[in-house]
C-alpha cells in the first residue's frame, strides 16, 4: 500500500467500520485504543486537550470551540467523527486536514501492529490523530467522542475540560434506553479534578452528572443556568444574538453565527460557558477571538452540514438531524422559514428509531425517501412504508441523486428542499453539490 487511495481501501475493509456495518463494529472497552497507544508511544499525552460528549450538538460545539482557540492564537488539533466526505475530515489542525501523505504514513509505518491488534476503524483513527496532533506538537486538541462517553476510545485522555452537550434517546442498544443510563455512559468523560461543562439541565440527567462529579471532585457547571440567550435575529443564512451571564458580568453582544439552527443558541451557550472556564484553567481567550471564532467556524474549521444552504434556487438546505430530539430543534428552525411547498428528501439508517422520527415530521410535506450510500442505510421501500403508516405522503427512490433530481423538478422557485434524516444521507448530499 503506496497510495492515499489504496490505504482508505483498506481502512474502510480491513478494519471493522461502525460508520457503514454498524454493531458488528463496536468494541464495548478501551483495551485495544490502550494497547495500540501505548505501542506507539502514548502520543496523547504530549499535548493538552478537551474533550466533549453528548447525544446533540458535541459536533458544532467543537468546532465553536475550536475556531475560538485558533482565533485566539492557539495552534489546534480537532478529532471529529463521522466524516461527511473525505476521511481526512476527521483530523485536523487550525482548520486543515490530516494530509493524504501523513494518512499513509502512519498506516504503512503501524501496518504489522494493526495486523496484530485488529483495532477497529474508530480505534485506529483516535490513534491515527493523536500521532499527528503530537507530531504536529499542537497547543490543544479538541477531541468529539464517538458514541457515548466511558468506554469510547477518545476517553484515554486526561483533558483541561469535559464537555456534555445534552443527553437524548439515540444508539440505545449501546448505550442504553432511558435518559439516566446514557447519560451515565456520558458521564464516563467526567475525570477527577477536571472541571466539566453540562450544555443543558435535564430533570433526569442532572443528578447523574452532579453525582458523578462530585465522586471525581470535578466541579460542574450547568451553562443553561448560568447563561441567557437575548435578541435573536435568524434568516436562512445566519444568525445573530446576544448572550449574557446572568450575574451579568460576561456578555457577547451580536454574536453572528452562520450556522443557524434553532438549536445553535443551546450549543453556543455551552461554548461560552466553557471558553469562561477555560479562561480559569489558564488560556488566553479575547472577546474578538470569540466573536471571530463563531462567525468564522464554517471557513475556518471546514464544518458542514448543520442547517447548510447548499441552492438558493430553490432553496435547498442540509441537516444532519437523525434522532427525536435533532429533529425538534430542526422543526424549531423550519417553523421560521416562509415558502410556498416543503420537499423532503429523507433517508436514515437501519439502527435508528426512525418510526418515531417519521412520526415527528410535518404531514404538509412532500417526501422523497432513498437509502444513504452505506450499508447501514434502510431500504427506502421500508422507509416509504414506515412513513406512510406515519401519514407521510411520498414515493422511493433508487439513490440520492434520483431522488433530489425528483425534488428539484417538482420544487418551484419559492418552494424549499429539506435534506435530512441521517448524517450520511446529507454526505451524499454534499457529494451531489460539489460535483454540480
Amino acid at each position: 500500500m503506496t497510495t492515499y487511495n489504496e490505504v482508505t481501501n483498506y481502512l474502510f475493509s480491513a478494519l471493522p467500520m461502525y460508520q457503514r456495518i454498524g454493531e458488528a463494529a463496536y468494541k464495548a472497552d478501551l483495551e485495544n485504543t490502550v494497547a495500540l497507544l501505548d505501542a506507539i508511544g502514548n502520543p496523547h499525552e504530549r499535548f493538552r486537550s478537551i474533550h466533549i460528549a453528548g447525544t446533540n450538538g458535541k459536533g458544532s460545539v467543537s468546532n465553536f470551540l475550536a475556531s475560538i482557540l485558533h482565533n485566539a492564537g492557539y495552534k489546534v488539533g480537532l478529532y471529529t467523527s463521522p466524516h461527511l466526505v473525505d476521511f481526512r475530515e476527521r483530523i485536523r489542525i487550525d482548520g486543515e486536514m490530516i494530509s493524504e501523505d501523513d494518512v499513509v504514513g502512519f498506516v504503512v509505518r503501524n501496518k504489522p501492529l494493526l495486523d496484530q491488534i485488529t483495532p477497529s476503524f474508530f480505534e485506529m483513527t483516535v490513534a491515527m490523530a493523536f500521532d499527528y496532533f503530537a507530531t504536529k506538537q499542537v497547543d490543544v486538541a479538541v477531541i468529539e467522542v464517538g458514541m457515548g462517553g466511558r468506554l469510547d476510545s477518545t476517553n484515554i485522555i486526561t483533558p483541561d475540560l469535559s464537555v456534555i452537550t445534552n443527553i437524548g434517546l439515540d444508539h440505545t442498544k449501546f448505550l442504553g434506553d432511558t435518559l439516566e443510563a446514557i447519560a451515565a455512559e456520558k458521564a464516563g468523560i467526567i475525570k477527577p479534578n477536571i472541571p466539566v461543562v453540562i450544555g443543558e439541565t435535564q430533570p433526569e440527567t442532572a443528578p447523574v452528572f452532579e453525582r458523578t462529579a462530585k465522586n471525581n471532585n470535578a466541579p460542574i457547571y450547568f451553562a443553561d443556568q448560568n447563561y441567557t440567550v437575548t435578541d435573536v435575529i435568524n434568516s436562512n443564512y445566519s444568525m445573530m444574538l446576544n448572550i449574557t451571564s446572568n450575574n451579568g458580568e460576561q456578555q457577547y453582544i451580536g454574536l453572528k453565527s452562520l450556522l443557524c439552527g434553532d438549536y445553535q443558541k443551546k450549543n453556543l451557550v455551552t461554548v461560552v460557558q466553557a471558553v469562561e472556564i477555560l479562561r480559569t484553567v489558564g488560556y488566553e481567550i479575547p472577546l474578538n477571538a470569540v466573536m471571530l471564532g463563531v462567525e468564522s467556524v464554517v471557513v475556518d474549521m471546514g464544518f458542514k452540514g448543520r442547517w447548510q444552504v447548499v441552492s438558493s434556487h430553490p432553496l435547498t438546505i442540509c441537516e444532519t438531524a437523525h434522532n427525536p430530539a435533532g429533529i425538534e430543534s430542526m422543526l424549531k428552525t423550519l417553523s421560521d422559514i416562509r415558502f410556498s411547498h416543503l420537499h423532503v428528501v429523507f433517508g436514515c439508517v437501519n439502527d435508528k428509531d426512525y418510526t418515531t422520527v417519521l412520526s415527528m415530521m410535518p404531514s404538509y410535506a412532500t417526501y422523497y425517501f432513498c437509502k444513504p450510500s452505506v450499508p447501514r442505510g434502510l431500504e427506502a421501500d421500508v422507509l416509504r412504508q414506515a412513513a406512510q403508516r406515519c401519514g407521510l405522503r411520498g414515493m422511493s427512490y433508487g439513490d440520492f441523486p434520483t431522488a433530489m433530481k425528483a425534488a428539484r423538478n417538482q420544487a418551484e422557485d419559492n418552494a424549499l428542499i429539506l435534506v435530512t434524516g441521517s448524517i450520511f444521507l446529507v454526505a451524499d448530499a454534499l457529494k451531489y453539490f460539489s460535483a454540480k
